[in-house]
């Protein structure tokens, strides 16, 4: 199982819209794709219909050590996307983890427990420094951080994500390596001056950091994506292929191209997800 963390401490990047258009695409690709919501304020978790859910959520997981798959996982209408809910509404996990001997390293201790049911893990995080988002990038294979073409975010991507790697390196010591970061460029104007130059600044001062990694996809400022949320579905499906008349490409290829970046071990599957996106959704009683 490959577990992704998607992070930033900063808000409003497109953390969440990243985490469910992604694992929603690999869904349909025909692995078996865990979204973790981490996050206080549980966007994520209530981005797609649930066709079943659980009693518990990532509370019971890391303040409860539950290890019941079925009290955690709930199920959503997407044959194949899985998702533990966000249930931690009055923030007291953050409190609890940061006081707990093993509180960066429980989400990573707790992997086990989903380890042979689900090819990818995606951890969707909180925008602010917290103990849970240390812990998720503590338990990841990579990490993945959106970042929006503008100076504060490029500002805050240095002076937050970055530090934030930098000060879990001493985990070192405990053979646990941080992940690598990959940057993702998001909500990328058609026309826009200063959002081309951040975009050239970025990919030129990153290119030789070690750790640190400019993906060659960018997400297009296009409606298909807050159009996709508004209808809970994976915006593969939304816009499967390019409006005439636009220069950005469809969602479909975007998000096809990212996934393959990420992950060119599942190209193949990738490949097979037709163009009208997969319609197949989960019954009641877990079927497709």
């Amino acid at each position: 199982m490959r577990v992704v963390s998607v992070i930033s401490t900063k808000g409003g990047v497109g953390k969440t819209t990243t985490a469910a258009n992604l694992g929603g695409f690999v869904a349909d690709a025909g692995l078996r794709v865990l979204l973790v919501d981490l996050d206080v304020q549980p966007t994520l978790s209530s981005y797609f219909t649930l066709a079943e859910q659980a009693p518990g959520g990532i509370y019971e997981l890391l303040a409860c050590n539950e290890r019941r798959i079925e009290h955690l996982v709930s199920h959503t209408a997407i044959r194949n996307l899985d998702l533990v809910l966000s249930n931690d509404s009055r923030g007291q996990l953050n409190t609890l983890l940061l006081h707990a001997a093993d509180g960066r390293l429980r989400l990573r201790h707790l992997l086990s427990v989903f380890q042979h049911h689900y090819d990818l893990m995606l951890v969707d995080t909180q925008g602010a420094r917290s103990v849970l988002l240390e812990a998720a990038v503590l338990a990841s294979d990579f990490a993945l951080s959106p970042v929006t073409p503008e100076i504060l975010a490029a500002r805050e991507l240095h002076r937050g994500t970055l530090q934030l790697l930098q000060d879990v390196a001493p985990f070192r010591q405990w053979g646990i390596t941080p992940p690598i970061l990959h940057l993702l460029l998001n909500r990328v104007p058609a026309v826009s001056t200063s959002a081309r130059l951040i975009q050239q600044a970025l990919r030129q001062i990153y290119q030789t950091e070690p750790g640190v990694a400019v993906l060659a996809t960018g997400i297009p400022a296009i409606e298909a994506y807050p159009r996709a949320a508004s209808l809970g579905q994976p915006v593969h499906r939304v816009e499967p292929r390019r409006p005439s008349g636009r220069a950005a490409p469809a969602a479909m290829d975007t998000v096809r191209a990212l996934a393959c970046e990420l992950f060119p071990q599942w190209r193949e599957q990738f490949a097979q997800v037709p163009a009208r996106g997969g319609t197949t959704v989960r019954r009641s009683d877990g079927h497709a």
